[in-house]
């Protein structure tokens, strides 16, 4: 089913602890960074505008206030959620560009209200680099809303976040697909006790992006809908360094772009919210321009066929150019050529050369067990329920890498190759976030 896209731009920085004393984070920057990659003209979208976002301003705010920001991001939340209500009540599908991870709040009490009013529940597919599930009950103190939005979001943290208009939760615990987070998440065992379902990288590899989009449709398979939540820090920071709280073990552009196109090839799919990416870490703008390849592609099932070529399924796009520490282009490593292999093998990743970057494959017996909820029948949203996906086997705890990739070995938490070999990225340069600052993702 096509529809017309919508996009939004949210470009608040409120929920993010600022990277020095006199200076603000730079994701407010985003939407206007991805605009000029001709963004809404590749997706033939109407804007939507710009909620604007209140005053940055931490003031005097120290551990055991609170969430910072807190009464400017409730506002902000409930501004953004009137918009994206209004977005899908046209029929469209809205495309939420962020900012930081606090815009979930705004999108999540958009989906209740709408759940509310079409007499079912809404679901959320989390796709993030961290679980982002720090709350009073698991930390000494919260502070930045964008490293506790999934918490918040699940009723977990202060009333006047986690409750608005008297909604908490806005997304029940088994109403929630977690997809990329990595292996050794801090909060990893807080979400499988809370009963949240998770495919942390390694496992999402083994299985593949195409599979695991499905198997997300299939744990949401009694919900009404669901939105999807990107945080573009689910990319290993090899090919995406710019953003707040990079962290080694992530995804390339390839599977997410498989990942997207799954999630969205469904009327049930209410529409995305992209978070996180830093221009000020872009400075000749080839992260953003990836990024938007990697959009207009994923979000193809959603428009007219001939408006938006799948790109994975055509020619092989170049891989991004590295960059040194003054911006400009590095020399890029030499990695093996030819024709990209077709998206379930690439996402099967039976050809590691096919990734942008080396693969570090974690401990894939770390990767939670994957249990699929028995469903009790979909509602509907005025369209027309998908045809079943043919059942898929229980992903259990993985035990060997697929074919094509190397069994995993011990290594340290940090640290880069020193330099790029053959089929390897050199690593960000030292302007990009220190891939051990996890300042932004755990404090205020």
């Amino acid at each position: 089913m096509m529809r017309r896209i919508a996009v939004l731009d949210a470009p608040t920085n409120l929920g993010l602890r600022p990277p020095t004393s006199t200076s603000v984070p730079g994701c407010a920057k985003a939407p206007g960074a991805l605009r000029d990659h001709d963004l809404l003209a590749r997706l033939r979208a109407r804007d939507a505008g710009c909620i604007t976002p209140p005053r940055y301003d931490p003031g005097d705010w120290r551990p055991g206030d609170g969430v910072c920001h807190a009464r400017e991001i409730a506002d902000y939340s409930l501004a953004l959620a009137e918009r994206i209500g209004s977005i899908i009540d046209r029929g469209e599908f809205p495309v939420v560009l962020g900012g930081d991870c606090s815009v979930l709040l705004g999108s999540a009490l958009a989906m209740h209200r709408l759940g509310e009013a079409v007499g079912g529940r809404i679901g959320l597919v989390f796709v993030d680099g961290h679980s982002d599930f720090r709350h009073p009950g698991n930390a000494s103190y919260v502070g930045a809303a964008a490293g506790e939005d999934l918490a918040l979001v699940t009723g977990r943290g202060q009333a006047d976040l986690a409750a608005l208009e008297g909604r908490r939760p806005y997304f029940r615990d088994i109403d929630v697909v977690v997809l990329g987070i990595r292996a050794q998440d801090e909060y990893r065992l807080d979400l499988q006790a809370a009963g949240i379902v998770t495919r942390p990288v390694p496992a999402l590899r083994a299985e593949g992006a195409a599979r695991t989009a499905q198997w997300a449709h299939e744990q949401l398979a009694d919900c009404a809908g669901y939105w999807v939540h990107i945080d573009v820090d689910v990319l290993d920071p090899a090919v995406m360094p710019a953003v707040d709280a990079p962290d080694p073990g992530g995804i390339a552009f390839a599977e997410l772009e498989i990942l997207l196109a799954g999630l969205v090839d469904t009327p049930h799919c209410l529409g995305v919210e992209l978070t996180v990416f830093d221009p000020d870490y872009d400075p000749d703008g080839s992260y953003a321009a990836e990024i938007v390849n990697t959009v207009v592609a994923g979000l193809a099932p959603v428009t007219a066929p001939e408006a938006v070529p799948p790109r994975l399924l055509s020619a092989r796009p170049a891989a991004p150019t590295p960059r040194r520490g003054n911006g400009r282009p590095a020399v890029a490593a030499e990695r093996p050529d030819g024709p990209r292999p077709a998206a379930s093998d690439e996402a099967r990743l039976g050809d590691p050369a096919a990734l942008d970057f080396p693969v570090t494959a974690g401990s894939p017996a770390d990767a939670e067990p994957s249990g699929v909820r028995p469903s009790v029948g979909r509602l509907s949203l005025g369209v027309p329920a998908p045809a079943e996906p043919e059942p898929l086997g229980i992903l259990g705890p993985v035990h060997s890498e697929p074919a094509g990739i190397p069994a995993p070995v011990e290594r340290e938490p940090v640290g880069p190759p020193a330099s790029a070999g053959p089929g390897l990225l050199r690593r960000p340069s030292p302007t990009a976030p220190d891939p051990t600052d996890r300042s932004n993702a755990d404090t205020a």
